[in-house]
Order: structure tokens, then C-alpha cells, then sequence
């Protein structure tokens, strides 16, 4: 028995199979997290500060390093398209993705918006009105989130792609024709931002009226299974608030008429209630 191996003995040999099945599940959850999608998303919020920077310096108004931030403001808006297209694709779904991919695309156009608004490029009420309806639209998803997801729409990757070239376009230095077109796709794309808002809030009504619904239904059916289908008097409960009597074998005592027995047993029963 000395000669036999451990793994075949059972022993000393199992410990450290279990030891590096444990280790090779910790280094496929560190792989899981550090992904390309994450990667790019974790780019995306560097890019955040040096946009600004680039945007702003000089006062704002160089043309030249408002290209250099137009040409951030572009990367960071094609990762934002790749990002979520890989994870959905190679199954790269993570906690950490879920948080961090709306922080940064919350961060990177807000960052934007404002930006433009204090340089005086673009109204302040532009700016209000598409950062109202993204942190809203962003509590809302965590209003309803115990009850399901809200999932992407068409409108709303659409409002997207018309807010990232109209923010772009502002980002430019641009003059003429171009700069009175700019001013129409910022238009669409405040006009998009408020429908698919809407919309939004709909599904989430909608969503959670139907999740309340279901917890009741789920409830109803715990209590009537921890009830064991009867209640306390031997009577069957129903949903709906009906019951039906169970019917027992009854043995009449001789010389007892079955109608004064009934009306006894009424009688005794209105008396104890």
C-alpha cells in the first residue's frame, strides 16, 4: 500500500487538486475583469480629463487644440460602440463593465456639454435638458432594476450617434454653413433625447407595474403553500375568497333526528363565533 500512488490512495493527492482548481477559478475571474471591453471603457474615462484639457486650453478658443479634443472626443465615443458590441459578443459581460461603461459615457458628454456651454458655444438650456433626461433616465434603470432591466432601444442608440455629432461638431471650430448645420443636429438630437426619454419612462412604469404584480402572485402562492391548502377549521381555502367545506363521514346516533342534529351544531358554532 506504501508503493501506491497518493491521488489513487485518496490522500495527500486530492488536497492539491482542490487547491489549484480553486486557483484556477480565481485567475479566470481576474481575467473575466480585466477584458478588452473593459479595457476600452476604463480608456474611455482617462479620456475624460485630457478632453477637457484640450478643450480648454488657450482659453477655448484655438482652433488647433479644439481639434486635438474633437479627435479625443471621437476615440472616446467609437470605444463606446465597441465596448458594448465585444462584451455582448464574446460573452465579456462583467459587475464592474455594467457600472463603469454609463459612468463613462455619462462622463464624456456631460464633460462636453458644459464645457461648450461655459466657453458660450452652445445654451445653457441644451445642456439641462440632455443631462436631466441622462441622470434621470439613470435613476429610473435603478428604480426598476429589482423588477428587470430596461434594454437599449433603437431610439435611444440613435439619440446617441445624433448626440455624439452634434457634440462633435460644436467641439469643432467651425464657421458658415457648417456652423448654422451644427445648430440643426443639435436640434435632432434634443428633440430625439426628450422622445426616448419618454419612452423610457413608459417601460420603466410598465416594467415595475409588472414586477409588483408578480411579487403579490408570488406571495399569495408562498402563504397557500405554507398553509398546506387548509386552514385551521378543516375548511379547503381558494384564492379568490372562497372556501370549500370538506365533507367528513357523519354517524348518526340512534334516536337523534338528523335536522335537530344540524341545527345544534349551527347553533353552537354562531355561539362560539
Amino acid at each position: 500500500m506504501t508503493g501506491a500512488p497518493a491521488s489513487a490512495a485518496g490522500g495527500s493527492g486530492a488536497t492539491p487538486a482542490a487547491r489549484g482548481g480553486k486557483l484556477g477559478a480565481a485567475a479566470v475571474n481576474q481575467a473575466g475583469l480585466w477584458n478588452i471591453a473593459n479595457i476600452l471603457t476604463m480608456l474611455r474615462l482617462l479620456l475624460v480629463p485630457g478632453f477637457v484639457m484640450l478643450l480648454l486650453h488657450d482659453g477655448g478658443y484655438d482652433p488647433v487644440w479644439r481639434s486635438f479634443a474633437w479627435a479625443a472626443f471621437a476615440v472616446a465615443m467609437i470605444t463606446d460602440v465597441f465596448d458594448g458590441h465585444l462584451a455582448r459578443t464574446y460573452n465579456l459581460v462583467t459587475d464592474f463593465g455594467k457600472i463603469a461603461d454609463p459612468i463613462a459615457d455619462k462622463a464624456i458628454m456631460g464633460a462636453a456639454l458644459i464645457c461648450l456651454s461655459a466657453l458660450g458655444d452652445l445654451p445653457w438650456w441644451i445642456t439641462g435638458v440632455i443631462l436631466f433626461r441622462e441622470l434621470g433616465i439613470t435613476l429610473m434603470r435603478f428604480w426598476v432594476i429589482r423588477h428587470s432591466v430596461i434594454p437599449a432601444s433603437r431610439g435611444g442608440k440613435v439619440k446617441t450617434l445624433a448626440q455624439g455629432i452634434a457634440v462633435g461638431m460644436y467641439v469643432l471650430a467651425l464657421t458658415g454653413p457648417l456652423a448654422t448645420m451644427r445648430f440643426w443636429v443639435m436640434m435632432a438630437a434634443v428633440v430625439l433625447t426628450v422622445v426616448t426619454g419618454l419612452d423610457y419612462v413608459r417601460q420603466a412604469v410598465v416594467l415595475r407595474r409588472r414586477g409588483l404584480a408578480a411579487e403579490r402572485a408570488a406571495a399569495m402562492a408562498a402563504v397557500a403553500a405554507a398553509a398546506g391548502g387548509t386552514d385551521v377549521s378543516g375548511r379547503r381555502c381558494a384564492v379568490g375568497g372562497t372556501a370549500e367545506a370538506v365533507v367528513e363521514p357523519m354517524v348518526e346516533p340512534l334516536g337523534e333526528p338528523v335536522g335537530e342534529r344540524v341545527a345544534g351544531s349551527r347553533g353552537a358554532a354562531e355561539a362560539e363565533r
